[in-house]
């Protein structure tokens, strides 16, 4: 059975691998601290894997999108470690509240409770995708004794307005949004995401995608984080981050390009940079395997813990 606060179009999901991810959904009250109060806010996660002797995986989805997106990768890793994906405040199926504006600094302090709260303060192997990958690195900047390395996967960074603008028409309103959560206009954004959409941009990647998009406050919340200003990071931020990160791109991509990856590769001041070979912006769902094979390889080898 799926989560009772899944849209009703979880009913349409078809593949028994979408259908077993969004039945593990849960839910938990996390409550960011704001002025004088807190702000009770229902946050959707998923858990896989054991504990091991190495810190946990944090999974950070991109733009107008959920958790869903990690639905190939997230398995694949928690074979051998324990991994955790969230949605953040303003997307994918945790609670939207009236009377809040939905900005980055919000959705950082969200997110930071979550860690401290949900996943016990632990130090973490942070990965973010597109514009999860800009709240990965400005996470890390902010706390950088909570992250211990860093994954990018054809992150956000170094570009000149925010990623939502590339998706957003102006003006940025209802019918920006309506125009968003058109089913054409949404099919059109995936084929594009992937190298071959013959083969990836299914009527079932397209279930997968859209299925937040009938949450309550949807639109009001993508409206107000774009008025925000989305989420960005800038190069000073950039090269300010000191833990080992891998970036990880695919080599056709055709949402950010490739420029990017050879930017982060000279900025940050430690890491790896891998071609991921005929893929596109989504690494972790076009070539999940590959991805997961270079990010175990990559962290340290785990050992189960000590009981």
């Amino acid at each position: 059975m799926f989560p009772d606060f899944l849209p009703a179009a979880a009913q349409d999901l078809t593949d028994a691998e979408s259908i077993d991810f969004a039945q593990k959904i849960q839910r938990v009250t996390v409550t960011v601290p704001l002025g004088s109060g807190g702000r009770a806010i229902a946050t959707s996660y998923i858990q896989q894997g054991t504990p091991t002797d190495q810190p946990p995986i944090l999974l950070i989805h991109g733009f107008d999108s959920s958790l869903m997106e990690y639905r190939r990768l997230l398995p694949l890793l928690a074979e051998r470690r324990e991994v955790w994906a969230v949605d953040l405040l303003t997307f994918g199926f945790t609670e939207r509240p009236e009377n809040l504006t939905f900005s980055a600094a919000i959705i950082k302090a969200h997110l930071h409770q979550f860690w401290q709260d949900v996943i016990g303060g632990r130090s973490l192997f942070l990965i973010g995708a597109s514009m999860g990958g800009a709240v990965a690195q400005d996470f890390a900047v902010t706390y950088p004794d909570a992250v211990e390395k860093l994954v990018l996967l054809d992150s956000a960074g170094f570009v000149g307005k925010p990623l939502a603008s590339r998706f957003l028409i102006n003006p940025i309103g209802k019918f920006a949004t309506n125009f968003l959560s058109n089913p054409k206009v949404r099919d059109g954004i995936g084929q594009r995401a992937y190298f071959a959409p013959q083969k990836w941009a299914t009527p079932e990647a397209y279930r997968c995608g859209a299925l937040h998009v009938t949450m309550p406050r949807w639109s009001e919340a993508l409206i107000s984080f774009t008025q925000q200003g989305g989420y960005t990071i800038q190069r000073d931020a950039i090269g300010k981050i000191q833990q080992p990160a891998l970036v990880l791109w695919g080599d056709r991509d055709r949402i950010l390009g490739t420029a990017n990856a050879q930017k982060f590769a000279k900025t940050l001041p430690n890491n790896t940079l891998i071609w991921v070979p005929q893929c596109g912006h989504v690494p972790h769902l076009e070539q999940a395997e590959f991805t997961a094979a270079q990010i175990q390889s990559w962290l340290p080898t785990p050992a189960p813990q000590a009981v």
